[in-house]
C-alpha cells in the first residue's frame, strides 16, 4: 500500500509500515530526523497531496494552539503577552479540517484531549500509548475515516511521577522539561514506538 504520514518528522510511524513492506513516506515541513531522507517530503502536505494519492493518510496535526492545557493562555489577561493567538487557534483549527477532507478514502487524525471535539466532532476513541506496550500515559483521540478502532496489543502499567504533594504526572511529561525549549515539543510530539506498530500492523490489513 502507499501509506502517507503527515506532519511527522520523527518517521517513527513511516518505519513502522515500512517494516511491514508498504511504501510509506513521511511529510513535514522540518525535515527528517528518522534517518531515513529517501522516505520523507519536506513541504507542504497539501501541496504533495495534489501530485500523489495515497491508499492510507495519517495525519498528525500540531496541538500546541488545539490543547485544552492551551485554553489559559487565551485569557484576556494574557491577550498583550500572546497578541496573536486567537487567529493562531482559527488557523489551527482549519488546519485540522482541511486534513480531514482531504481525498483519501482512509484517513487517520491523531491529536491530544482538545478543542476539536467540538469544533470539529468527537474522536472516534482515545487511546493511551500503555495499551500498546509503552508504559506511558498520554490521552489521545484519533479521528476515523475508512479505519477501525485500534484493538490494545499489550496492556501494560504507565510510569508516573509522584510528587511530594502526591500530584501524579506521566514519566515521559517530567523527562521532556529536562530538555531545552526549542526541543521539549517535538520530543512530546513523537508517537511511541508500540502504537505506531499498532497503528501499521491493524491498519495495514483492510
Amino acid at each position: 500500500m502507499e501509506v502517507l504520514i503527515g506532519c511527522e518528522e520523527s518517521q517513527v510511524v513511516c518505519k513502522a509500515f515500512r517494516e511491514l513492506g508498504h511504501n510509506a513516506y513521511s511529510c513535514d515541513l522540518l525535515p527528517s530526523s528518522g534517518g531515513h531522507p529517501e522516505w520523507h517530503f519536506q513541504e507542504d502536505v497539501f501541496e504533495l497531496l495534489k501530485r500523489m494519492k495515497f491508499d492510507i493518510c495519517i495525519f498528525h496535526p500540531p496541538c500546541t494552539y488545539l490543547t485544552v492545557t492551551g485554553n489559559k493562555w487565551m485569557k484576556p489577561e494574557f491577550r498583550d503577552r500572546f497578541p496573536n493567538r486567537i487567529q493562531q487557534r482559527k488557523d489551527a483549527i482549519d488546519f485540522f479540517i482541511r486534513l480531514a477532507n482531504v481525498d483519501c478514502d482512509k484517513i487517520a487524525i491523531e491529536n491530544p484531549v482538545g478543542i476539536m471535539s467540538k469544533e470539529f466532532r468527537k474522536p472516534d476513541q482515545y487511546v493511551h500509548p500503555y495499551y500498546f506496550g509503552d508504559p506511558h500515559s498520554k490521552k489521545t483521540g484519533l479521528w476515523l475515516k475508512g479505519l477501525p478502532k485500534l484493538e490494545p496489543t499489550d496492556l501494560v502499567d504507565p510510569e508516573m511521577y509522584v510528587y511530594k504533594d502526591g500530584r501524579k504526572d506521566p514519566m515521559w511529561h517530567v523527562e521532556s522539561l529536562k530538555l531545552p525549549p526549542e526541543e521539549r515539543a517535538r520530543a512530546r510530539s513523537k508517537t511511541f514506538p508500540g502504537f505506531a506498530k499498532a497503528m501499521a500492523s491493524q491498519w495495514s490489513k483492510i
